[in-house]
């Protein structure tokens, strides 16, 4: 993150206080605000952002919500998370923790297998068609739609399963990694259960533990 006040004037994230605090915002000034997006499926959704503002009418509202995040960064940092993670709970805002978990615990449970992503997500889109590819019906949950919503889940299911990067799967209500990258030998990814000749079995025992159940 950087924020820009003025030509070659850039603040990184780790002065913001003394940047929001200058004394040059009590001029009339033009105020940048950049978020730059690198091209990694677990880093930071969406493409790049900028706006610019009249730091009189809005600045209040603009040190507010940015102290705000970076509590949320420090809080999360404290509790032992890493860089990504705490960046997700930094876009994720502030909400209401039980709630979300709540619902994804629905989510996940809805179906025999049930994949979270990013449409514009290479990782995603190479799950989707290998899901394709092998007949598997498989509940596509986006995380991008709307972003509002879908950054709080994204929060929660980088605590649940230790990573905050899609697609994140599910099969039979247990997490299996992501496309090619997982957390462990028990969720390494669909790719290495497929490889392994794991993922159509639990595919196949997911469909009928579902099926018991209802």
């Amino acid at each position: 993150f950087a924020f820009t006040l003025q030509k070659n004037a850039v603040f990184p994230v780790k002065n913001i206080h003394s940047f929001l605090t200058h004394k040059t915002f009590g001029a009339r000034k033009r105020l940048v605000i950049l978020r730059a997006t690198p091209d990694d499926d677990d880093f930071v959704p969406g493409a790049i952002i900028k706006k610019e503002t009249d730091a009189p009418t809005s600045l209040a509202t603009f040190i507010e919500g940015a102290m705000v995040r970076f509590d949320i960064y420090k809080k999360s940092s404290a509790e032992g998370y890493g860089f990504k993670q705490s960046i997700a709970s930094v876009l994720a805002g502030e909400y209401d923790a039980d709630s979300v978990n709540t619902e994804l615990y629905e989510i996940i449970q809805s179906a025999p297998c049930v994949m979270f992503t990013w449409e514009s997500s290479p990782a995603c889109k190479k799950a989707v068609q290998g899901f394709d590819s092998a007949g598997a019906e498989v509940k596509n949950v986006r995380l991008d739609n709307p972003w509002s919503e879908g950054n709080k889940l994204r929060a929660e299911l980088g605590k649940k399963v230790g990573r905050s990067s899609v697609p994140c799967i599910f099969i039979g209500g247990k997490y299996v990694g992501g496309f090619d990258e997982g957390v462990s030998e028990d969720a390494p990814g669909i790719m290495a259960l497929a490889f392994q000749g794991k993922l159509k079995p639990m595919l196949d025992n997911a469909d009928t533990k579902l099926s018991k159940i209802e």
